[in-house]
């Protein structure tokens, strides 16, 4: 069943944020992974003020999400991410087909 990453961040270091942008599409493929949102516009409809980029990735299953986010291919990608970003990250399991 695949299972999504989602993750609201505000950037403060937009300079050094941008490597983090160019080391991650690797590693999610990688993984077997795609991004599904990258950054676009976001519109706030229900709830607390969200932050200002918004991520969403698919992978296979929630193992495959597990493993590329604990995988030394992330971790320096990681490191740029919270080193220069505020916000939170949360994994979800899809639905299965009906």
């Amino acid at each position: 069943m695949a299972a999504y990453a989602i993750a609201e961040m505000d950037i403060t270091n937009p300079d050094a944020y941008a490597r983090y942008r160019e080391l991650v599409p690797a590693t999610v493929a990688a993984f077997g992974g795609t991004f599904l949102a990258r950054g676009g516009e976001v519109r706030l409809k229900e709830g607390d003020a969200v932050r200002s980029r918004v991520v969403v990735l698919e992978f296979p299953d929630m193992a495959a999400l597990e493993a590329w986010y604990a995988s030394p291919a992330y971790a320096e990608a990681l490191a740029i991410r919270t080193a220069n970003s505020v916000g939170r990250v949360i994994f979800v399991e899809g639905v299965l087909p009906a």
